[in-house]
């Protein structure tokens, strides 16, 4: 099945915020255009200009959810049409687009979930190395031992001059707890954590990403000084992809909630996996589309000063994003 070939005249609109004619997205070939959204978020640039290589409207064609943004073509434009039926297809033809897609989503949802952090809580810590004693302190506070014991065992890994190493080798020496290899250097890519194992903690370096074969993994993070759930994830979801993609700390912590399998993936192979296997790179497109869609309504909606406004919208978008129907008279109950 070959891609399609739209042409568009300057001044044209091609997408639309809001409307649901999703199931396809677009690459330019030829040409410039600018996307704007209706309620500019903290986090992104109001308008951006685009041109040959650059790509929209993928999160809205891979999530199946509304457009949520609006692109104009800002001069006359050749444009590659790609069904999100395709997207396979469009890898195996060209697996720098789909790394391209996967980094540009990567580094958008991270700056997306620092900003929903910064405006739904006080403070959160930077990523940095450094915070693993303070994340241990944390743990150790709360009697969670073998989640303090990874974290300091990290700190002493990652910062072998730290101010607090003696106080991290002190903690763990109290535990009866050794510097024990990180999961990451196993070789084998199947991996098999027992309930309330600490796959990785927020503040350490990311070496790989992992697919859950079975079992369920929550997703933490310490915001003042208290941790917050953030997502309970389980058979076929991706996480910690994030940490591969643009080089930074994990943003979050992942804990076995029961017995899991997983298979992990390096950043060495991460590539050839995916001009391997089309299929993985779709899965993860699709997932990061579904986040971004998600953040950005997230940030919307922190924008609306209405209470009773973005109580609406809040609904709204729980509908959405259960895929629900919206029509005049129509009825859903929310499962709150």
């Amino acid at each position: 099945m070959a891609f399609q070939m739209v042409n568009y005249r300057a001044g044209s609109y091609i997408i639309i915020e809001g409307k649901r004619e999703v199931g396809h997205f677009y690459i330019v070939r030829q040409g410039k255009v600018r996307t704007s959204k209706e309620t500019p978020v903290a986090g992104e640039e109001g308008t951006t200009l685009l041109g040959p290589g650059d790509f929209f409207g993928v999160e809205s064609a891979m999530s199946g959810h509304s457009r949520i943004e609006t692109v104009v073509a800002q001069t006359d434009v050749s444009l590659i049409q790609v069904n999100n039926d395709q997207f396979g297809l469009l890898i195996q033809k060209n697996a720098p687009v789909a790394m391209k897609i996967i980094r540009s989503f990567s580094m958008k949802l991270r700056a997306f979930d620092s900003t929903i952090t910064r405006l739904s809580f006080r403070t959160a810590l930077e990523e940095d190395p450094s915070h693993l004693f303070d994340l241990g302190e944390f743990y150790f506070k709360e009697e969670r031992f073998n989640h303090a014991a990874y974290a300091f065992q990290r700190y002493l890994q990652w910062v072998p001059k730290g101010k607090f190493v003696s106080q991290a080798k002190m903690r763990l020496q109290n535990m009866n707890k050794p510097l024990k290899a990180p999961a990451y250097m196993e070789k084998s890519i199947n991996r098999t954590f027992q309930a309330d194992d600490m796959i990785f903690c927020e503040n350490e370096p990311g070496f790989e990403l992992y697919i859950i074969q079975g079992g369920r993994v929550k997703i933490t993070k310490m915001v003042e000084g208290q941790e917050v759930m953030l997502a309970v994830l389980q058979t076929g979801d991706i996480f910690g992809e994030m940490a591969i993609l643009d080089n930074k700390p994990r943003s979050a912590s992942a804990i076995c909630a029961e017995k899991a399998t997983m298979l992990a993936i390096n950043k060495a192979n991460f590539e050839a996996m995916v001009k391997a296997q089309p299929q993985l790179a779709t899965r993860l497109i699709t997932l990061l589309s579904e986040r971004i869609w998600m953040a950005y309504r997230q940030l919307a909606n922190l924008m609306i000063s209405d209470p009773a406004g973005r109580l609406y919208d809040t609904l709204l978008t729980l509908a959405e994003k259960n895929h629900v129907k919206i029509a005049p008279r129509s009825n859903y109950n929310f499962d709150i």
